[in-house]
């Protein structure tokens, strides 16, 4: 999941759907509530670890802060010199788990087809929007935490990415994160702490009393997707009013894609081709093991 968020338009949740964690990372997640929050201040830490399956979690995000110091480096510079390759390699990845995520439904009927549909018009419309003007009004800041905190949550969609489509990402990650702009980024922190809240729990229920239909459109989610992962496209980088590109810790920030066809007669794209083939395999094998571990 650490090393998904360096990769534009990839989801940690669509990671954790492969590796079969998601269930458990967001029932995890919705166990802090209140019941949580009085174990911890009565000092009962055995009770509240329990409660919020806490081992589980600092195993997880310990993972995901190493992976983005070390593997999430690696990532950055195979990006930057070999962008195809990374995205072939991720291409391959997600198309698989969208045959592994789909299998989990128990019943496919016109509604699980349906919610399919749904979320992958869904996920290619987000790819073909244009980005909104900044607004940084309190209320439109707070929406904007709501919808960071959703997309981080929901397979296939990328946080970063909704963020540049609702005009802000320039407001809060380049100018109020470095200068600590409270005006701004506590709107933000609040909207996503209400998303974390309330996502997580309407997902466990959805997941609870209509998994087949739930898994259907977070399908959809991950197969709509696979438009921004395209391997062969040409970046279009964020400007400022004044229509200079705009830099973030010395790099371009991605606006949108213009995507194309591959030239088979490129020997670099049949290069691209097997890194595909190596995404489909690696998921073979996670899935291999964890049949392997529910055995045992």
């Amino acid at each position: 999941m650490g090393a998904a968020n360096v990769i534009p338009g990839v989801s940690g949740g669509t990671i954790a759907f492969i590796t079969d964690i998601y269930e458990e990372l967001i029932n995890s997640l919705k166990s802090f509530d209140i019941k949580a929050f009085k174990l911890l201040i009565s000092l009962k830490i055995s009770e509240f670890s329990s409660y919020v399956n806490l081992r589980f979690l600092i195993i997880l995000f310990s993972g995901v802060f190493i992976s983005i110091i070390t593997f999430g480096k690696l990532l950055s510079y195979l990006f930057e010199f070999y962008p195809v390759y990374v995205w072939a390699f991720f291409f391959g990845l997600i198309l698989a788990s969208v045959y592994f995520v789909g299998r989990n439904i128990d019943k496919w009927n016109i509604g699980s087809w349906g919610l399919l549909l749904t979320g992958t018009m869904i996920a290619v419309t987000i790819a073909y929007l244009n980005p909104a003007n900044e607004n940084g009004n309190i209320i439109y800041l707070f929406i904007c935490g709501i919808v960071a905190m959703a997309s981080m949550l929901l397979p296939g969609l990328s946080g970063s990415f909704v963020l540049i489509l609702m005009g802000n990402y320039r407001l809060i990650f380049l100018e109020a994160v470095p200068s600590f702009n409270m005006g701004i980024l506590i709107p933000v922190v609040l909207g996503s702490i209400v998303g974390f809240v309330v996502l997580s729990r309407l997902i466990s229920f959805l997941l609870q009393r209509f998994r087949d239909a739930t898994i259907g459109l977070l399908t959809g989610f991950i197969l709509g997707s696979l438009l921004i992962i395209w391997p062969w496209k040409e970046a279009i980088y964020l400007k400022d009013d004044g229509g200079e590109l705009i830099l973030r810790k010395g790099e371009y920030v991605v606006e949108s894609y213009q995507w194309f066809a591959p030239d088979y007669f490129n020997p670099a794209t049949w290069f691209a081709t097997l890194f595909i083939i190596l995404g489909i395999l690696l998921v073979i094998l996670i899935e291999w093991v964890a049949q392997l571990q529910k055995t045992a």
